[in-house]
């Protein structure tokens, strides 16, 4: 006879061993998912209660055996999330509701679609499922949180939460699908001879620039590395309004230290100097752009540096896909298609909830529409192998 069940909610994912926390992840899943970027985040500091994060990870044992996980933080505000919800807490206050704390299922500062609940082989996972997400809306009602709110599932997992009494939101990224590329060349024919013509001097503008590109990866990174990616990420966090800087110096090291094999560092060097670059995270299968950042202004360099050449590296890998991260309407000309990306909310005002729920409903018909007129823009011709 089976041991019994029994649920345990954790105060950081080093709370239970690295290898029984990916030992439930499939093969080839995205990097975010695993225990080395988790505690990446919380040992640096960078996910921390004093920051807004605080873990409150919900795990599921048979005995003394780990059998699933649902990675979860309390949220004291809505930044580093990238499903935008700050109209959300401002029409709390119509209704009375304190807004925050939330309970966010999901990594923190990763805009990557990644499965969140994940279950050991012979355990029957829609029986976990329920007792997983039941569990979630205890949690979120003990703490005193408004709601709870799975961030970036795929969409079958955000499909099979609304029997939990979830509802579902849309929104978009843009991503670079290789539909069987031999060569670069073979991605640029899918355009027009104009937009051919841009991209190639967009591109090729770095070599008159004297500027060189290079992506350094696995067993060639090195703490200097390390510090560059943070230096990139400081240097465009600290330009933008969006919020502040989140991540510390100490997560890039600790990531680089312990997850070498998931991360690629583009360099870009003008004179032995490097001048920009961009953080990426990799599967077998995906590439995943996080950060980006310049020390000096240059034309097209970001475009190179965070899409062509990467594009390439993509190719040349055969990787099937490339998810550069959030916004960007400007890389729908670069190829990159319009994508629905997903999230799952369960309010726990009934008077709010329905409210936020007619938003959600208009605004995924107002994400088809931008999806059909974007395909239209992109304009590229249907991939025909040769």
């Amino acid at each position: 006879m089976p041991a019994p069940l029994s649920l345990k909610v954790l105060d950081a994912v080093s709370d239970v061993p690295k290898e029984a926390w990916n030992s439930l992840l499939l093969p080839g899943e995205a990097p975010v998912t695993r225990w080395e970027w988790l505690d990446a985040m919380e040992q640096s500091g960078s996910a921390v209660r004093e920051r807004g994060w605080q873990a409150r990870h919900l795990t599921m044992w048979r005995g003394s055996t780990l059998v699933a996980t649902l990675p979860a933080y309390l949220k004291f505000h809505s930044m580093g999330e990238y499903v935008y919800d700050f109209g959300w807490a401002s029409a709390a206050q119509q209704f009375g509701v304190s807004y925050y704390p939330k309970l966010l299922i999901g990594m923190p500062l990763s805009p990557v679609t990644a499965r969140k609940l994940h279950v050991a082989a012979g355990e029957d996972v829609d029986a976990m499922r329920e007792a997983m997400m039941s569990a979630a809306v205890a949690l979120a009602q003990e703490e005193g949180a408004s709601s709870v709110h799975v961030l970036f599932p795929h969409e079958d997992e955000a499909l099979a939460l609304e029997p939990f009494g979830f509802f579902r939101r849309a929104t978009l990224q843009y991503h670079w699908r290789n539909p069987g590329y031999r060569t670069y060349d073979d991605y640029l024919s899918r355009f027009d001879s104009k937009r051919r013509h841009q991209l190639k001097r967009e591109r090729g503008a770095a070599a008159q620039q004297n500027i060189t590109l290079r992506t350094v990866r696995s067993g060639e990174l090195t703490g200097v590395h390390a510090s560059l990616a943070a230096r990139f990420y400081e240097a465009t966090a600290s330009r933008h309004a969006w919020g502040p800087v989140q991540l510390t110096p100490d997560f890039f090291r600790r990531a680089f230290s312990g997850m070498p094999d998931a991360i690629e560092l583009v360099v870009a060097e003008k004179d032995q100097k490097v001048v920009a670059g961009a953080f990426n995270l990799h599967s077998p299968t995906h590439l995943y752009g996080r950060y980006w950042g310049c020390f000096e202004e240059h034309p097209f360099l970001h475009f190179h540096v965070c899409l062509y050449h990467s594009i390439e590296d993509c190719i040349v890998a055969g990787r099937t896909e490339f998810e550069p991260g959030a916004g960007g309407e400007h890389k729908i000309s670069r190829g990159f298609q319009p994508t629905r990306v997903h999230s799952a909310h369960r309010i726990l005002h009934p008077r709010f909830e329905q409210a936020v729920r007619r938003a959600c409903e208009r605004e995924a018909a107002e994400v088809d529409r931008v999806v059909a007129e974007s395909e239209a823009i992109a304009g590229m011709k249907p991939w025909v192998a040769v």
